[in-house]
């Protein structure tokens, strides 16, 4: 599923709403998410699962093109782990 296709959903499902302020309301929650994640805070979606930032160590890589060894510098990335009611609906059956 794209934005779009969220943004499209949210209008359907509330009617009451103008598809402009569906997209407000999913780049709002986007944006609050990325912005916590940016400041290295967890973001915990009960039933859903959590944001946090895991730190990768620096190391040396090589270039896949020419093999010759390349240092990677540290850096921080996204990690989501998918909560239990998530996980239970996906191996549901039927």
């Amino acid at each position: 599923m794209t934005k779009s296709e969220l943004v499209a959903r949210i209008a359907r499902l509330n009617p009451h709403l103008y598809q402009s302020d569906a997209e407000r309301v999913v780049s709002a929650v986007f944006d609050a998410i990325a912005a916590s994640l940016a400041k290295g805070q967890r973001i915990e979606l009960r039933g859903f699962g959590v944001f946090s930032v895991r730190t990768r160590n620096a190391r040396a890589g090589r270039n896949p093109r020419t093999g010759e060894k390349v240092s990677v510098e540290a850096k921080n990335v996204p990690f989501f782990k998918a909560g239990k009611k998530l996980k239970d609906r996906m191996n549901a059956e039927g």
